[in-house]
């Protein structure tokens, strides 16, 4: 007899296969209740949302996320909700690392969050145009950029890495690496509590030119009609920790 379990939205499943027996079926009844079930955004809802309940709807997003304990989605129903207009809740900036899968880490679905991705996490004009674009057209309430630990552009920054344009890219991320003075030890790659410190920096320092490079984003700050933060994601335990 073979066990297998399942976990859907934090329920556990237990189905049997029996070997060389007749099979036999199994009905189990599940709490349809305790399933959260979001549907897209409509025009009207985003536009009832305020800055910190989007922040709050990310935080909640997180921990279910780190639980294990996911929304359930009807995928098809969302493409096709979605594919006139999108009213989305934030925009995220985001390292490309593959290890950092931004709507699962907050629990989010098609037409939850615009998601901005470079190595690096670090703003350039590309960057800001989506941002404004985001917040200012789409109406995105939150702005969150999201570095992580163990990233790999912040150490090929720290080490003075040398490869075609990545040389170039690095530039953006060195400033991080030159403010960073607080932690003990060695300032390479391999001294995680600098790394960590370069990561956080790098993300303050993120979030500073969001507001003194576009004079749309901080208008739209100062009126209090969005509101920008930083995190670093803990690869470790999934945990967004905010700054």
């Amino acid at each position: 007899m073979k066990k297998q379990f399942i976990t859907i939205a934090g329920l556990c499943l237990l189905s049997f296969t029996m070997t060389g027996q007749k099979s036999e079926s199994v009905t189990i009844e599940i709490d349809k209740s305790q399933i959260l079930v979001e549907s897209v955004l409509t025009k009207e809802e985003q536009e009832a949302l305020t800055p910190n309940k989007v922040f709050e709807i990310l935080r909640a997003g997180n921990e279910r996320f780190v639980r294990s304990d996911l929304t359930a989605r009807d995928h098809s129903v969302q493409i096709r909700e979605s594919v006139r207009a999108q009213y989305p809740k934030a925009i995220v900036l985001s390292c490309v690392d593959s290890r950092v899968p931004v709507e699962d880490v907050f629990d989010k679905g098609i037409g939850d969050i615009f998601v901005a991705r470079v190595a690096g996490n670090f703003i350039n004009d590309d960057i800001l145009g989506s941002m404004e674009f985001a917040t200012k057209v789409a109406g995105a309430k939150l702005i969150l950029v999201m570095g992580h630990e163990n990233c790999g552009a912040i150490h090929a920054a720290i080490d003075g890495a040398q490869l075609g344009n990545i040389t170039d890219m690095l530039d953006n991320i060195k400033p991080a690496v030159a403010m960073s003075t607080v932690a003990e030890g060695p300032r390479t790659s391999g001294n995680r509590l600098f790394v960590h410190e370069v990561s956080e920096n790098n993300v303050r320092n993120a979030l500073k030119k969001i507001v003194t490079d576009s004079p749309i984003i901080k208008e739209l700050l100062d009126q209090g009609e969005i509101d920008i933060k930083g995190a670093v994601y803990d690869m470790d335990t999934g945990v967004v920790n905010f700054l």
